[in-house]
């Protein structure tokens, strides 16, 4: 699935609705910044609230945009009617979260009518500089009205 592929216009805006409704993502200041066929970006602050004890991003911070990122990837190859939910969702941090702003890509790696296996890999973001924090693989089933 690659980012050359474009989705069409009530696509897209099914997905912004769908995120503009998620109260954690406002919660934590987080935005949709590319949406196209089969792969989602998703930034967001590291807002003193959604920090740990160090004053890096929470790992929860990072799972959730990453959750986020991976279901809209998947959320973007299923017909309009279409919904999508998280199945099960693996992720390992491999350097602490830190910077302006963290950023979830998603990316469906295999889609399927009945199962989707997507990936997010989240960097934490300085001054333009991206350092790798953390990347996820997941389920996400289809959920196709009766």
């Amino acid at each position: 699935m690659g980012n050359s592929e474009s989705l069409s216009p009530s696509q897209t805006s099914k997905i912004q609705r769908s995120f503009a409704s998620q109260s954690l993502m406002a919660t934590l200041g987080a935005q949709l910044s590319r949406v196209s066929k089969g792969e989602i970006e998703i930034k967001c602050p590291i807002l003193e609230g959604s920090q740990q004890q160090h004053g890096f991003a929470h790992a929860g911070l990072t799972f959730s945009i990453g959750d986020s990122a991976a279901g809209y990837a998947a959320l973007s190859i299923m017909p309009e009617e279409a919904e999508v939910l998280t199945s099960e969702m693996k992720i390992h941090l491999l350097a602490p979260g830190r910077g302006d702003c963290l950023v979830a890509r998603g990316k469906v790696i295999k889609p399927g009518r009945r199962l989707v296996i997507a990936q997010a890999d989240i960097f934490g973001v300085t001054e333009g500089q991206e350092t790798h924090v953390a990347t996820m693989l997941g389920t996400l089933v289809p959920i196709l009205p009766k």
